[in-house]
């Protein structure tokens, strides 16, 4: 991590500790103690990033037990060596995926978010990597979060407009569009290429 966001760090550190401790404390005194440190995280998140207060506490306060990371899917959907990307509203282009719902399982969730973006139905086959996203994506969120690429075949559906996406479309790894970096960058593009082209591939973890 860049020095300069050192101070997110600390922020983050705070909040899990404020967090386990609100979670585990049996103290009424201490409870509140841990509060001031949550608010106090988050105030520095607020000042640093200009985000509102509000927005801020929604992102990074309303969560309850132990502190983990959230879960993200990306699905890896080849076609005549090309991978399937899908345009968001704002341009950029990105794998199928969203965040793992807290009732399905990584699987059944990354099947899931490719039928709400892409309109097709998929087999997911294969873990291609865990990656801790700030090891790899920027910017850096104020939460962990780990990013699971699934290689996926696809078995029937066809693209349709959604609230999400507009397009959808095969790219060669020479032709890539702009990407949502913050979601997938080239080097992630790439590990998925290298995986479909495997005999035989080991599942990557940071």
């Amino acid at each position: 991590m860049d020095k300069n966001e050192k101070w997110l760090q600390w922020a983050v550190e705070l909040q899990s500790i404020a967090q386990a401790g609100l979670f585990y404390g049996k103290d009424v005194f201490d409870k509140e103690r841990y509060e001031q440190i949550r608010d106090i995280a988050a105030e520095m998140i607020s000042y640093k990033s200009e985000i509102s207060i509000d927005k801020v506490k929604g992102l990074f306060c309303n969560e309850a037990g132990y502190q983990t990371p959230k879960l993200d899917t990306r699905a890896a959907i080849f076609q005549d060596d090309k991978i399937l990307l899908v345009k968001e509203k704002n341009g950029t282009w990105s794998l199928p995926g969203g965040w793992v719902d807290v009732n399905i399982s990584v699987k059944e969730n990354t099947v899931k978010e490719v039928k709400e973006e892409a309109g097709l139905d998929v087999t997911a086959d294969l873990v291609i990597a865990v990656q801790d996203r700030e090891k790899h994506n920027l910017p850096i969120y104020a939460y962990k979060v780990c990013k699971i690429f699934v290689l996926c075949t696809v078995v029937g559906g066809k693209f349709e407009s959604n609230i999400e996406t507009v397009e959808s479309r095969y790219f060669g790894i020479d032709e890539l569009p702009v990407l949502a970096a913050e979601k997938n960058n080239e080097e992630q593009i790439k590990m998925c290429f290298d995986a479909h082209h495997a005999d035989y591939w080991k599942t990557l973890f940071d």
